[in-house]
C-alpha cells in the first residue's frame, strides 16, 4: 500500500475507553505482565439473578466507548461516577456524579473516595495509568483497563490468542502515543497490573463500531449500501474480519465488573469466523438489498491506489505481515460472557444514529471510505480490464 499499513491501521484503531476485591486468576500468577497474561476467572454458570449493585468510577466516560459503558452500568442498577476535564460532551449523563480533574497530575478529586471498580478507557501513557492505578489501589477492588489488539507485535500468524508477544519500545520513556500506540498500551497494561496485581482485567478490543462512532471506520458501508447501485467491494470476499459493536462491548464490561473477572481478553467478534463478504451481504440485506456488490481483486485495488482500511474500511488484504489479521481468538471473552448482536442490526442502528446528527457532524462521521467519483472510476477500469 501507499503508506505503512501497520501504522495507519493501528493509528485508526487508536482514534477510536473498602471495595470488594475480584476473584484471583486460577493460575495464581498475580501480577504477571504480558504476554504471559492470565486467563479470565469467570463466575460458574447458575440461575440468572439481578447483579449486586456496584459503585463504578469511569476515567473519562464521554467519548465513544465510555458512554456505552456508563449507559449499560446505569441500566443494570449500578452507581457511576465520571472523572474527566469536563471538556468533551459535558452535557451527557446530567444525573451522574462528575468529578473534574486531569489524569496528568491533577487527581485530587479521587484522593479520598472509594469505589468497587474503575474503568479506564482513556489511558494511553504508562506514567499516567501508573499514577491513577497506584492512587486508587487501596480503595478500589477491580481495575478494568481498556487496551487494544494493537498491543500485539505482529499479525502474521493466524488464530493467535492473548499469549502472543506484545510490541516493545527501544525507549520505554517515550510518550508519543501516535507513533507507539500499541507498545505504550502494552506498558499501560503492565502498569495497571503492577499497581493492582491480580485485580486487573485488560480488555483488548479491535475495531469498535456502531452508533456513536465519530471515526467513520464502519459507517461507509451502511451509508453506501443504503444508497444502492453498484458498490465497490474489496478482494474476493474471503478475507476474515473482526469487530465489536460498542454497545455489546459496553454491556460486557459491566458484566466483567459484576463477575469480578480478571485477566487479559481479546474483545472482538463475532463468536465464529466471518468474512468480508458475509458481513457486507448481511448489511445489504438488512438495508433492503439496494446495492449490487462488485468484488475487485486486491492487487487491482492496490494498482489503482485504493487502500485497505482507509478507502475500504474494515478490510485489509491479509497476506504477509497481516496474514493473521481478523483471526484473533476470542474464547476467553466469550467464556466470560461477551455476546454479539447481528451486524445487520448494527448497520441499521448506525444509519438511524447518523440521521440524528447535525449535518456537519454527519459528514465527518461519513468521511471515511472511498469517494463516489473514485469508486466509479475504479469500477469502470475493472470492467474495461475484463
Amino acid at each position: 500500500m501507499i503508506l505503512d499499513r501497520r501504522q495507519f491501521v493501528f493509528g485508526s484503531l487508536a482514534a477510536g475507553a473498602a471495595a470488594c476485591g475480584p476473584r484471583r486468576d486460577p493460575s495464581g500468577a498475580a501480577g504477571a505482565p504480558p504476554p504471559a497474561s492470565p486467563a479470565p476467572a469467570a463466575a460458574a454458570p447458575g440461575p440468572a439473578a439481578a447483579p449486586a449493585r456496584k459503585s463504578i468510577l469511569v476515567l473519562g466516560g464521554t467519548g465513544f466507548l465510555g458512554p456505552h459503558v456508563v449507559t449499560a452500568a446505569l441500566a443494570r442498577g449500578h452507581t457511576v461516577t465520571l472523572f474527566n476535564r469536563g471538556k468533551t460532551h459535558a452535557e451527557l449523563f446530567p444525573g451522574v456524579e462528575k468529578l473534574h480533574g486531569d489524569r496528568d497530575g491533577h487527581l485530587e478529586a479521587l484522593a479520598s473516595r472509594t469505589w468497587d471498580a474503575v474503568v479506564d478507557p482513556s489511558g494511553y501513557v504508562p506514567r499516567i495509568v501508573k499514577a491513577s492505578a497506584e492512587l486508587l489501589a487501596p480503595r478500589v477492588g477491580h481495575y478494568v483497563f481498556i487496551s487494544t489488539i494493537s498491543v500485539y507485535a505482529k499479525h502474521d500468524v493466524t488464530n493467535p490468542d492473548e499469549s502472543a508477544p506484545v510490541a516493545t519500545l527501544a525507549d520505554p520513556t517515550s510518550e508519543d502515543s501516535k507513533a507507539h500506540y500499541g507498545a505504550l498500551k502494552a506498558l499501560c497494561e503492565q502498569a495497571a497490573e503492577t499497581a493492582m496485581p491480580g485485580r486487573v482485567a485488560s480488555i483488548r478490543p479491535g475495531l469498535i463500531i456502531g452508533p456513536g462512532d465519530p471515526t467513520g471506520r464502519f459507517t461507509h458501508w451502511p451509508t453506501r449500501l443504503a444508497e444502492g447501485g453498484e458498490v465497490l467491494a474489496p478482494g474476493d470476499g474471503a478475507t476474515p474480519v473482526q469487530y465489536i459493536d460498542g454497545r455489546d462491548l459496553g454491556a460486557w464490561i459491566a458484566r466483567v465488573i459484576e463477575d469480578r473477572t480478571v485477566g487479559t481478553m481479546n474483545a472482538l467478534g463475532p463468536a465464529t469466523r466471518v468474512t468480508m463478504k458475509s458481513v457486507l451481504d448481511e448489511c445489504n440485506r438488512a438495508l433492503g438489498n439496494k446495492a449490487q456488490l462488485t468484488w475487485v481483486d486486491a492487487a487491482f485495488l492496490e494498482q489503482h491506489g485504493v487502500e485497505g482500511w482507509r478507502d475500504m474500511p474494515m478490510w485489509i488484504d491479509n497476506h504477509g505481515d497481516f496474514a493473521g489479521f481478523g483471526t484473533l481468538q476470542n474464547t476467553r471473552a466469550v467464556r466470560a460472557g461477551l455476546a454479539f448482536r447481528p451486524i445487520g442490526d448494527t448497520a441499521r442502528d448506525t444509519l438511524a444514529w447518523l440521521d440524528t446528527l447535525p449535518e456537519d457532524e454527519r459528514a465527518k462521521a461519513r468521511s471515511s471510505g472511498i469517494k463516489r467519483d473514485r469508486e466509479a472510476a475504479v469500477l469502470a477500469a475493472w470492467k474495461a480490464r475484463k
